[in-house]
């Protein structure tokens, strides 16, 4: 399926991994969180890969290197090479690459992912605005314990002229104990200090899509996320499916509020999605029916009918996806389903 406006969730009658090559999976809130694997994601990535599939794991997230990523995916039962990782980090560096000199010097506001990406691609990691010969800055996630003085660092550069880039801007990031600040709220604090806009490169935008490509050779990629503005809207904007899990920051009401943009293809509860088909959703009479639930718009309401098969409660989400988005066409809608999704338990 390529870039369109969606009105519903595509269903498919073949298990996602046998209908796709390469599964493009971001790891935050779909693989772990807060460092711990979510629930099914190690046996369902086992079983995908045993049926064909390809993976590879794609994050905003620049801390840490791919060997670091692939070793603690190890850690947590699912066996990974550094080269199926792909990081923000290794975007943002390719695109500095692309715009300065070799060995140039680049100030560096983030974590040991940063510093490596940059050398791979030939280019010097220093700590200080006062480096002479400086070419950038480049901020991406430090982790919780960032100093500030850093972000000060940065703007010192910034006000002297030197280009500023960001390897990602999600303004959160899921973990152990909750939702917290991502590199997108840092990257703000600089903005604000210097009035200045940095080059971003990770998802949702095309240096992040690039690199990805580059890096898999994937032919019919599967984009599997959870966060609508950078997985969902990457795949759009690269126009190749997508599988929102939900098992991270987004969650069912803000899914029916989805402009088109930020429609997936598929949607599934967590990652055992890969491994089965997905259930089609049809139109019945004025609504749309999925599995043994019916979701129709009526007076400013997104009702649910039926008595589906509470194990099903996700198809009751689709057909109240159809009914939404074929409500609000290529805006967002603002209908109410709270008392629908509460009968689903979502």
């Amino acid at each position: 399926m390529t870039r369109q406006s969606r009105t519903s969730p595509a269903g498919s009658e073949r298990s996602l991994h046998q209908a796709y090559d390469t599964a493009l999976l971001d790891l935050d809130g779909v693989v772990y969180a807060g460092g711990e694997a979510i629930a099914y994601a190690a046996e369902s990535l086992a079983a995908a890969r045993a049926g064909g599939m390809h993976l590879a794991y794609v994050t905003n997230n620049a801390l840490r290197t791919p060997d670091a990523v692939a070793e603690h995916l190890g850690e947590l039962g699912i066996p990974t090479e550094a080269g199926e990782v792909i990081t923000s980090a290794q975007a943002v560096a390719r695109l500095i690459s692309e715009q300065v000199e070799p060995g140039s010097k680049v100030l560096v506001i983030g974590g040991e992912g940063l510093r490596v990406a940059l050398r791979e691609r030939g280019l010097v990691p220093v700590e200080s605005a006062d480096e002479e010969g400086l070419a950038a800055v480049v901020q991406g996630y430090g982790g919780p314990d960032l100093p500030w003085s850093r972000f000060a660092e940065a703007s010192y550069a910034i006000h002297r002229g030197v280009p500023w880039y960001a390897s990602n801007t999600d303004l959160t990031i899921p973990g152990a104990r909750g939702i917290g600040p991502g590199n997108g709220a840092a990257v703000e604090v600089v903005r604000i200090a210097t009035g200045a806009e940095p080059q971003v490169a990770g998802k949702p935008l095309p240096p992040m899509h690039r690199e990805t490509v580059l890096r898999t050779g994937a032919e019919q990629p599967l984009v599997v996320g959870d966060r609508l503005d950078t997985d969902i809207e990457g795949a759009f904007n690269g126009e190749v499916d997508s599988l929102l899990v939900l098992t991270g920051v987004t969650d069912a009401a803000q899914l029916l509020r989805a402009e088109p943009r930020h429609r997936p293809t598929y949607v599934d509860r967590d990652l055992r999605g890969l491994l089965a088909g997905q259930p089609e959703v049809v139109a019945a009479g004025a609504g749309f029916r999925c599995g043994g639930w019916t979701a129709v718009a009526a007076a400013g309401v997104l009702e649910l009918r039926g008595e589906g098969d509470p194990d099903g409660s996700v198809d009751g989400l689709r057909a109240l996806c159809a009914a939404a988005w074929t409500q609000a066409g290529d805006g967002s809608c603002a209908l109410d389903a709270g008392k629908a999704l509460a009968r689903i338990g979502l």
